[in-house]
């Protein structure tokens, strides 16, 4: 009885971990620029392979014993993809990559550069000076 109730555990693990694979990769190739498509891979495909790998560390703990090296994997996977894409981001931003047009919001960094004026060279009150 426990073990079919683990293989159905396991089952629905592998097809949630499918689906949001899948899911992860249709948001990278339907999505209107490079920061909306940062989201496919950066949230969804990451959940998608951390359930198929927890999974897959079912499916083998029951074959023999635990199995720490997809555990392992799944943890550096969870911690590595959300730096991956907050670098990715902040290069972009960096580079001043601009976003869709029909994106809504628009960060700070890529708004127009006004003309800064140190605080001698800002005009005072009447003063003739620019």
């Amino acid at each position: 009885m426990l073990d079919s109730i683990l293989e159905g555990v396991i089952a629905f693990m592998l097809i949630a971990g499918g689906a949001f694979a899948f899911i992860g990769s249709l948001g990278l190739t339907h999505l209107k620029d490079f920061y909306m498509r940062l989201h496919g891979p950066s949230k969804t495909t990451t959940l998608g392979v951390g359930c198929t790998l927890l999974g897959s560390s079912l499916y083998f703990s029951l074959q023999g014993g635990p199995v720490v090296q997809e555990l392992l994997i799944t943890v550096f996977a969870f911690i590595t993809a959300p730096v991956s894409a907050h670098m990715l981001a902040k290069s972009a931003l960096h580079h001043k990559l601009k976003p869709d047009p029909r994106t809504r919001g628009n960060p700070i960094e890529l708004e127009s550069e006004k003309p800064k004026h140190a605080v001698e060279e800002a005009p005072q009150g009447n003063s003739p000076l620019p």
